[in-house]
């Protein structure tokens, strides 16, 4: 059964720092692409950060030199390390998986990513 368990929101002033944790079981992450994602009120659904099972990693323009995606293949833990935090980086931010390589498609849409946390609030002021 494959479970993803995010951590590590909170409220933080703008220019601040936050990480994020994704803790997974039930499969190796290291061998799939993860994601993090994030939805503020009102807007749709946007990956921010990505990881692929090579080791590659994409971010939106709109966090890229800000935010880090990587993870510990011992702990099965993948982090989302947020620098300089603005106030449009408010959301609910989630971490997602892709067993069935459908990001390789569609890299960048939810529905390629078929298993989800439960999510994690950030807000920024």
């Amino acid at each position: 059964h494959v479970q993803l368990v995010e951590s590590g929101g909170g409220s933080v002033e703008a220019g601040g720092s936050l990480r994020l944790s994704c803790s997974a079981s039930g499969y190796t992450m290291r061998n799939y692409c993860m994601a993090w994602f994030r939805q503020a009120p009102g807007q749709e659904r946007e990956q921010v950060a990505r990881l692929s099972g090579t080791g590659t990693t994409h971010y939106a323009d709109s966090v890229k030199g800000r935010f880090t995606i990587d993870q510990d293949s011992v702990n099965n833990t993948l982090y989302l390390r947020m620098n300089g935090l603005k106030p449009e980086d408010t959301a609910v931010y989630y971490c997602a998986a892709d067993h069935n390589s459908v990001s390789i498609e569609l890299p960048q849409s939810p529905v390629a990513f078929d298993s989800w946390g439960q999510g994690t609030q950030v807000t920024v002021s």
